[in-house]
Parts: structure tokens; sequence; C-alpha cells
């Protein structure tokens, strides 16, 4: 089942087109990678389907819905959920605390939320009663999907996972997104750490200023020569 299709879409900044005629889909049951250079685009088109950034032109469905005329909030309402770059916990909070403050549901769901985000980052359970700045890099990134899977999305944004992690962490972070996919939510993710990426996921796009450059499936990519050589060090 199609979840999310981007067909055609140009956003800009000011006169600066961030993104140009781009198209990409996520269906259901999948992990979707966005490959590129630091500005390429990757953020920009996930901040353009959460709401953030306005569309210049092209169009965002989302389970069959049009979003061009539905707000960031109502955007998470419908399934979406979104972990920007840079973590972003509330460091005076415990990790708990922001946990449930994400959810929107009753207390019963809101508990079988939070079990959830425990058993697949079971180092936030260990954690649970501390502060969000006593945590590590790691476990605040752990924290910010976590939150974002309280709204329990059908497609998850995660937007650059593994920046300013360390290659073991980048591993436990990064493994969890076929986790998450097995429960049900489908992944649309901006990664840096490349042959990792496309180690967990379905498919694959590949930006370069703004344009879609390559897609396909990620094993394809991982063997194709000229990604090797522009992102893997061959």
């Amino acid at each position: 089942m199609r979840l999310l299709e981007i067909r055609g879409l140009t956003a800009r900044y000011g006169e600066i087109v961030a993104l140009r005629d781009v198209s990409i889909q996520v269906d259901a049951g999948e992990a979707v990678v966005l490959l590129g250079a630091n500005g390429a685009g990757k953020s920009t088109l996930m901040k353009a389907v959460i709401g953030m950034v306005p569309a210049a032109a092209g169009e965002i469905v989302f389970g069959a819905r049009p979003l061009a005329r539905v707000s960031t909030v109502d955007r998470a309402r419908l399934g979406l959920g979104y972990s920007p770059e840079g973590r972003r916990v509330f460091p005076g909070m415990t990790v708990r605390e922001n946990l449930e403050v994400a959810s929107r549901g009753s207390r019963k769901s809101r508990e079988t939320a939070l079990a959830g985000v425990f058993d697949i980052f079971p180092a936030l359970a260990v954690k649970s009663g501390a502060l969000g700045w006593q945590l590590s890099g790691g476990q605040q990134q752990m924290l910010a999907i976590g939150r974002a899977l309280m709204t329990e999305p059908r497609l998850l944004l995660l937007d650059e996972p593994s920046l300013g992690l360390s290659p073991i962490l980048v591993n436990e972070v990064l493994e969890r997104v076929r986790t998450i996919v097995g429960r049900g939510t489908a992944v649309l993710l901006a990664e840096q750490n490349v042959g990792k990426a496309l180690s967990v996921a379905d498919r694959a796009y590949v930006l370069q200023l703004g344009r879609i450059v390559e897609a396909g499936a990620a094993k394809d990519l991982r063997d194709n020569p000229g990604i090797r050589e522009a992102f893997l060090g061959a």
C-alpha cells in the first residue's frame, strides 16, 4: 500500500531552489533512505513532508490525501512522525516525561506506546528517570526517535539520526530501523552513513543539488560503482 507519494516537488528558501522536481514514494512495510552530500536537499525534503517548508510546486500525498492545505499538527495526527536532525530533547525533563509529552492518546494507549519504545530501546527503560541532559549522545538520539514513535505514526521521518555518534552507536541506532519497520511503521531516513543506511533500507534515492539523480533497490545502489565511489570510498 502506498503511504507517501511526492510528485514533482520544488521547494525554495527565498530565491534559492533547494529541491527541484523531486518525486519519491514510500510504501507500507518498507524503509527508504535519502542519500546525498550536505546541502543536497535531504533535510528540506523531510521538512516539506512534515509541513515546515512550503512547496513552491508539486504535490505531497500521504495515505491518498493531498497535504497542501494540511498543517504540521494535522499531518502528525494523520500519522506522520518526525525526528529532526540534532536530537532536541527536553534537557530538564526525565526520559519518561520526554516520551509521555509526545503522546496524544489515552492513558492506556500512552502506556502501550511507552512499553513499545522501551522494548525497541532498552537503554531508555534503564534511564527512564534520568534527565535529558544526563544522557549520552546515543541515548539522546534514541530518545528523540522514541518520542516520535510515541505519536504512533504510520510513517516515521528520521533526519540524520547517526550524526555525531560513534561507529558503535551508529550501528545500534540504525539497526533499530528494521525493528521499527517490522512493527508496522514505515521509515523514510535521511542519513550520512551511507553504507549502514543501505544495509537497513529496502530502497534508496540519491539527491544531488536538489534533484533525484539515482533511485533503486538499496542492494543495487550499494553495488553500483558510481555510488560506491561517491559515498563508500571505493
